[in-house]
This record gives structure tokens, sequence and C-alpha cells, in this order.
């Protein structure tokens, strides 16, 4: 990745406070932190014009997702992209690790991307999941777990690079977690542009009264009330 584009992002994760992100993710499953400039989103948000990028586009309400778009981005993925999901896996690889062994969970979370990718692979998961989602008025995404198959990284990640207030209005992104016997937990999550949110993909682990027990988490996108907001999500693991 050029060093003009990639050297400010790089700076940014090495200077973030990952024992605060892994202590917001335990204490109430998700955590935020600034990552991507203005000007950095102008450049991914373009991206969403070139068909060449993308190996599929997905119409949401022809699936009842919801309403709106979204396209995953093909191999090679773009540097950028390619820099964030490479550079961010390992710092929340440890997370991952810990949180299986804590629900008694097999399967093997190397500690570094391509490994893990590797593993994907060789199980018939090969095509990228990295993907950015457009919104207008009226939009909106139906909660739900981006699984792809067998192999799931427990973690992933989403950044706004719309600004809100003066891209688009509404739009919150949605948490809802459902633990063992009790009523579901919603939340809202704002989010400034350039802002990534961390959080479970299929579930997380919650203290019970006879040790840790398996909280089921769903995301989403509340109704766009007018604009577009572009988002960028981030998902380790590849799709089958």
């Amino acid at each position: 990745m050029p060093a003009a584009e990639g050297g400010p992002v790089l700076d940014r994760l090495s200077a973030a406070d990952w024992p605060a992100v892994a202590a917001a993710l335990d204490e109430q499953g998700y955590a935020t932190l600034p990552l991507l400039s203005a000007p950095e989103c102008a450049r991914l948000k373009a991206f969403y014009g070139d068909d060449d990028r993308f190996r599929r586009h997905i119409i949401m309400q022809a699936h009842a997702y919801g309403r709106g778009e979204y396209k995953y981005f093909r191999y090679p993925l773009p540097d950028l992209v390619a820099a964030l999901r490479r550079e961010i896996y390992p710092r929340l690889a440890p997370i991952a690790r810990r949180w299986c062994a804590q629900l008694r969970e097999e399967g093997e979370l190397p500690a570094a991307l391509e490994d893990y990718l590797d593993r994907c692979h060789r199980a018939g998961q090969t095509r990228p999941t990295p993907l950015m989602l457009k919104y207008g008025p009226g939009d909106y995404n139906r909660l739900h777990q981006d699984l792809y198959g067998p192999l799931v990284f427990p973690l992933q990640l989403t950044v706004l690079l719309s600004e809100p207030g003066r891209d688009f209005c509404g739009g919150e992104f949605l948490l809802v977690e459902q633990r063992p016997r009790m009523q579901s937990r919603a939340e809202v999550v704002p989010l400034a542009r350039g802002e990534a949110v961390i959080f479970p993909v299929h579930h997380r682990p919650v203290q019970g009264a006879r040790g840790a027990v398996r909280a089921t988490m769903r995301h989403g996108v509340s109704r766009i009330r007018s604009g577009e907001r572009y988002t960028l999500g981030i998902i380790f693991h590849d799709a089958a």
C-alpha cells in the first residue's frame, strides 16, 4: 500500500488503546475507535461506482434483508481495505481465542490473517467477504449475522464512511443481544464519519451463574430518513 495512504491509518491502529477495546467488548459487546480520515472515507466511497472491484452486487429487498444494497469486493482487495483487514486481525485474534476458550469452542485461530485465510480456503471458503453498503431514504438493514460457512472468526467491524447529520439522517447502527432465558437487549451505537464499531459476528461469552454462557448477537441499521449512508464492512472469514 502506498505510504501516503497506509501510513496514517497504520499509525492510528498502533496508537489505539487495544486493552480498552478488549474491555469494552467484554463488558458491553462492542467497541468503537476512530479509524479513517475524511479523505480516506471519500476514497473508499468512490470505489462503489467501480464494478470491476466487486464480485457480487446484492439488492437487499430482493432477499428480504431490508432495503438498500451492498457489494462484495473481489480479490485482490483495494490496498486500504486489505491493509485494514490484515493489521486489525492480529489485534483481535487474542480476544477471539479467549472468547472461544470461555465458550469451550474448538478451532484454530492463527496469529496472522494469511494463516487464517489459508485455513478458510482449505475448507472451501474462498470468496472474499469485505463489502461496501449503500443506503438511501427509507432504506434499512434487518437484524442478521454474517455467517458464510462453518469457519467463523468471532469478531468483525463496520466503518461509517458518511457524515451523520450532513450526508444522511437516521441510519443508526443497532446491536441486539439475547442471553439465555432473558428478554433481548438492544443497543444503538452512534458513530462519527471514519469511526469503526467492532462487534461479535454471532455470539459472545457473558457471565452466568455457573460460568460463561453464550449470548447471541445480531446487528442491523435503522431506517434512513434522508440522504445517503455508506459503510465499509470488514469480515475476517471468507465465504463458501
